[in-house]
């Protein structure tokens, strides 16, 4: 009697078939999926920039600055503190602005926020620094 020999080859060509039948299933059934649509939130007017905001800028170091109209000068942490209050025994609308340099630390500027809040301002909006 003749030894069989072992095939060491894949049939590939019932895979081709199945392959080409699901290659027709999505063809014919891809134009009949529907596309969702996204309800976008409509835009309102915008509000006027505040008047003589006070900007609190966090530098790339981490340290703060205040600035006004007049201009910026460079603060610590309870100058600028005793700063915002003074600010807002003056006037309990003011507007502040927290200004965050691009290198800046995200942390530096949520302590910011954070003091800032703690103060009980209530117009508060962040903004970047331009270079």
């Amino acid at each position: 009697m003749r030894a069989r020999r072992l095939k060491n080859e894949i049939n590939v060509v019932p895979y081709i078939d199945v392959m080409l039948v699901l290659l027709v299933i999505f063809m014919v059934t891809a134009p009949m999926m529907q596309t969702g649509t996204v309800d976008l939130p409509s835009v309102g007017a915008a509000n006027a920039p505040p008047e003589n905001p006070l900007r609190v800028e966090v530098t790339a170091e981490g340290s703060f600055r205040l600035g006004d109209a007049e201009g910026s000068r460079p603060v610590d942490r309870e100058a600028l503190i005793a700063a915002l209050k003074a600010e807002r025994e003056k006037n309990p609308n003011v507007a502040v602005l927290v200004a965050g340099d691009k290198s800046a630390r995200y942390e530096a500027v949520l302590k910011a926020l954070d003091e800032i809040k703690a103060l009980d301002f209530q117009r508060v909006g962040l903004e970047t620094l331009r270079p």
